[in-house]
């Protein structure tokens, strides 16, 4: 992990932290511009590791730490990566320990990631432009900028990514791109019919589930659009998302995204019902103790539409189907998958699940079921996403 000169040397802090809790080993390089910002016994403590700085380091039995270095590593992170060191790295200059291991790091099995930290205007300079177009066709993974406060007083493109968003680009990074060329579309959460303008008819669905399939279908490699009813999850990095409301909502949402999706997946817990006319006004007691008569329409099936569109006939769009059951899980999902006419069913236990950070799935299909036991919902997803990848694989074999 490289830091470079920069104020946002306070989230490489948290970022090493965080990765070392996600089980990795972290290798700390400062230059001397860093040490302005964040002390090397700060990100020494932080790493459980000795700091290195200088390419002249006496501890390197052979005298070429920048050798040494560059050769234990699975991939070299750089946060923050500088205007300075991009330009660098750009023009294959090495006067400094940071930018000598990055020259000398064997290209074909450690990647070079960079996380960009600047002044928007620096970012936005021509220079900067072509550095770092030039490193990225050299071979390094520019992760983006965010926008925002700088602390320079200004507002704009430039800030390093917050220490979650790099993790889990370094996550996703590592990830099999099982899923490489796809588009996939996922629908997640509750949807909420409205009863009047306070009220209204929705389910325990915290779209967790439906997430974490967004994230590990971005993590294939995937292009993803997420339709989310209303959950307050923060949005996978990378993905699209489209905020919905009502069963209706959905529908003319995902319909409207399904000609660009080769895969879709249905997570949502879709209303089965929804009153047949809203109140325009709150709906007040009226003294008799008797609630208001409330009559009900069916909801469009918005798995079984996709499903059973010519596109989802000849499986170019793939559907893919969860069941939330609260008994009898087999027997239901077995019945729905058929109903639905998808390939891939997925069941679970809906009072198991919701609101839980972790599940147990059932993949029912033409031939048989298979158990995913209990793990955490991301896992799962992760396990999913392979399984639809093979299926596709073997469709294209077929």
């Amino acid at each position: 992990m490289g830091l470079s000169g920069g104020i946002a040397c306070y989230k490489s802090a948290e970022l090493c932290r965080l990765l070392i809790k996600a089980g990795a080993t972290v290798q700390v390089v400062m230059t001397q511009a860093a040490e302005q910002f964040m002390t090397p016994v700060t990100m020494q403590a932080l790493s459980q590791r000795p700091v290195y700085g200088s390419q002249w380091d006496t501890r390197a039995a052979n005298n070429m730490v920048h050798i040494n270095l560059s050769r234990d590593a699975d991939a070299v992170v750089i946060a923050p990566a500088s205007a300075d060191l991009i330009a660098k790295l750009a023009q294959g200059q090495a006067d400094d320990l940071l930018s000598l291991m990055c020259l000398a790091r064997p290209a074909d099995r450690v990647p070079l990631l960079i996380a960009p930290a600047m002044n928007r205007e620096m970012w936005q300079h021509p220079a900067t432009r072509r550095n770092v177009a030039q490193v990225q066709l050299d071979g390094a993974r520019v992760l983006g900028v965010g926008h925002g406060d700088q602390a320079c007083g200004e507002t704009g493109d430039g800030r390093m990514l917050e220490s979650l968003e790099l993790l889990d680009e370094l996550i996703a990074f590592f990830q099999p791109k099982v899923l490489s060329g796809q588009h996939v579309l996922v629908t997640a959460g509750p949807t909420y019919e409205a009863i009047d303008p306070v009220r209204g008819i929705t389910n325990l669905s915290s779209g967790k589930m439906g997430f974490a399939i967004a994230r590990a279908a971005r993590e294939a490699g995937a292009m993803v659009t997420l339709v989310a009813g209303p959950v307050s999850l923060p949005t996978p990095r990378g993905v699209n998302r489209i905020n919905v409301k009502s069963a209706l909502d959905m529908l003319a949402a995902v319909t409207g995204q399904a000609d660009k999706a080769s895969v879709f997946i249905a997570t949502s817990a879709v209303a089965d019902w929804r009153p047949a006319n809203a109140s325009a006004s709150k709906i007040k007691k009226d003294g008799s103790g008797q609630p208001p008569e409330l009559h009900f329409v069916e909801n469009p099936d918005i798995l079984a539409t996709l499903a059973q569109s010519e596109r989802g006939r000849s499986q170019s769009l793939y559907c893919v189907g969860f069941a939330a059951e609260s008994h009898d899980l087999l027997a239901n999902a077995q019945v729905k998958r058929q109903r639905k006419g998808v390939p891939l069913l997925v069941g679970n236990i809906g009072p198991d699940a919701f609101g839980q950070d972790d599940n147990a799935l059932l993949l029912v299909d033409e031939t048989g079921t298979r158990e995913m036991s209990r793990d955490t919902k991301l896992s799962l997803a992760r396990q999913l996403i392979a399984e639809i990848a093979q299926r596709l694989g073997a469709g294209a074999s077929a």
